[in-house]
């Protein structure tokens, strides 16, 4: 699972920086997707898409390690989630639902953010907000759809429901995102 990206002793990713290899790898992945059911319940409950700290664990998870962790990392925050472990947002779990295509964005925004970030994509703030603004749209792209099939909503009901109460907050969320990680680059000396 290490990272491929990894040139002549630079790593690729923040996680990189953490000495050890397939136990590292394991640890990591099954931390992200903890740290993904942890925000899920940080919630503001609102219908029928609840708001919550998981954007941003999703994108800053998948900036931390990389594309394949990353994505490991989310597909199992939404296996586990779909056995029955109660941490998806409010403390819900199982398959489907309103929200449940947010779930699904999770996977593809880690593979974009994750390799964007193995290409440089979280090292400055200009670039890592780009690279978290990119991850955003890749869950709402796979949310819309979902919320419009179970709900019955029309587009511009779901965008009014399932996308414009959230912009404001994804704005904080990418801004603290921008600041961490170019931050954490610099305290690494790399």
């Amino acid at each position: 699972m290490a990272n491929a990206s990894s040139v002549a002793g630079r790593p690729a990713v923040l996680s990189d920086l953490i000495p050890g290899s397939r136990v590292r790898d394991i640890a990591l992945v099954v931390g992200g997707a903890g740290l993904t059911g942890l925000a899920a319940q940080l919630t503001f409950p609102m219908w029928p898409v609840p708001f919550t700290g998981q954007t941003f664990a999703v994108v800053l998870v998948s900036a931390a390690l990389g594309m394949n962790r990353a994505v490991l990392s989310m597909a199992l925050y939404m296996l586990a989630g779909i056995a029955g472990v109660p941490w998806f947002a409010e403390g819900a779990s199982g398959f489907g639902g309103a929200t449940f295509g947010y779930i699904i964005g999770f996977i593809a925004a880690a593979a974009l953010v994750g390799k964007l970030a193995e290409r440089g994509g979280d090292r400055t703030v200009l670039r890592t907000t780009g690279t978290m603004i990119l991850g955003n749209l890749v869950i709402y792209a796979f949310g819309l759809p979902v919320l419009i099939a179970v709900t019955g909503m029309d587009l511009g009901g779901a965008l009014a429901a399932g996308v414009t109460p959230f912009l404001i907050g994804d704005a904080l969320k990418i801004a603290i995102a921008a600041g961490l990680l170019p931050a954490a680059w610099k305290l690494s000396r790399r």
